[in-house]
């Protein structure tokens, strides 16, 4: 028994030791974690999901035990209660019916579990509402007009599930002062969730249809929607017959899907550099996609992904511009100096 146990509890340890703060892919994982915000703060149950993850991605051997819930203790508490709640129905079949609206309020008492769920159903719906839209508008052959429309609501959709996410995860401020207010966004401003519903606004706000940047909303809630299918719809027979492979492939290319969305993003920034030359230019918005390209560069959560797409670009655009271009080094320093800020 003692041989079984040992492996187990050495890749334990290692677990436990990894450093997972310097992977990129920690943050996108602790990210897409729909939780409580109470629950959120426990050292347990943030040590439950850094095993999860280490399984994933480091050991898939590492037996990860569930997760010690607190419905023992909240039966063992309600023990005395409901006792308690007996003697009292006891007394008033004896002497009246006044403890029975008391009893009846106390079963009326919301259940955490159902709030949770309601807020995933919620997320789940606007999420596959905006991959339906989304669809709509990158089809060549819709009508412009319903193209356009779908366009607007998709990034629309994708900026309210975008922050009821930062508001189910972190809640609001403490107080609607510029200090409270200010300690709040340091807390969001990294978070990818938050760093979408830029996104969306930018592109909302403006008047240029670049259906290019909808492939980054496409990838974000088509994973979310498969999350979603898995986690509570394995045991359908028609999730199992139809969804249950693209789902599965989905969540096991989160890495691809995230490395994709990256290029797209980094693609759309040369692309906006690009529409200066025409009639549809619009220098404010390249400006502010270009401050949130350099945020989703130094943020945790995106970083590791857009830092490869760029040392890639470097690699393959450097060596030209140091053998035929070399007048282009001092503004590209320049810029560099600038992005590292």
């Amino acid at each position: 028994m003692g041989e079984e146990e040992d492996p187990q509890r050495l890749k334990r340890i290692g677990a436990s030791a990894y450093d997972y703060d310097n992977d990129p892919r920690w943050a996108g994982y602790w990210s897409n974690i729909l939780i409580p915000p109470h629950m959120a703060s426990r050292s347990d149950v943030v040590d439950h999901f850094k095993h999860k993850f280490y399984q994933r991605y480091i050991d898939p051997d590492l037996v990860v035990e569930a997760m010690p819930s607190s419905n023992s203790s909240q039966s063992a508490r309600s023990m005395p209660s409901s006792s308690s709640t007996s003697n009292d129905q006891a007394r008033s079949h004896n002497s009246g019916s006044t403890t029975r609206t008391s009893g009846s309020s106390t079963t009326a008492a919301p259940n955490p579990t159902s709030l949770r769920w309601d807020g995933q159903t919620i997320q789940f719906l606007i999420n596959a509402w905006v991959f339906a839209v989304a669809v709509l508008a990158i089809i060549p052959f819709a009508p412009r007009n319903l193209s356009n429309r779908a366009y607007g609501l998709a990034f629309m959709g994708f900026a309210c599930s975008s922050l009821y996410s930062v508001y189910s995860l972190y809640g609001k401020p403490r107080a609607w002062n510029l200090q409270a207010v200010q300690v709040w966004f340091q807390s969001v401003i990294a978070t990818k969730d938050f760093i979408y519903f830029i996104y969306c606004l930018t592109f909302v706000a403006s008047r240029l249809y670049l259906k290019f940047a909808l492939l980054p909303i496409l990838c974000w809630a088509l994973e979310h929607v498969a999350k979603f299918l898995r986690r509570n719809f394995s045991r359908s027979s028609l999730y199992r017959k139809y969804l249950e492979e693209p789902c599965v492939w989905i969540e096991s290319n989160t890495t691809t899907i995230s490395i994709l969305s990256s290029q797209a993003e980094i693609g759309l920034g040369f692309l906006l550099i690009l529409s200066l030359f025409s009639s549809q230019r619009n220098i404010i918005l390249t400006f502010m996609y270009w401050q949130l390209l350099k945020l989703m560069y130094h943020a945790p959560v995106t970083g590791g992904y857009h830092q490869s797409v760029w040392a890639k670009i470097g690699r393959t655009v450097n060596p030209p511009i140091h053998r035929y271009a070399p007048f282009l080094n001092t503004p590209i320093s320049a810029v560099q100096r600038w992005w590292f800020r």
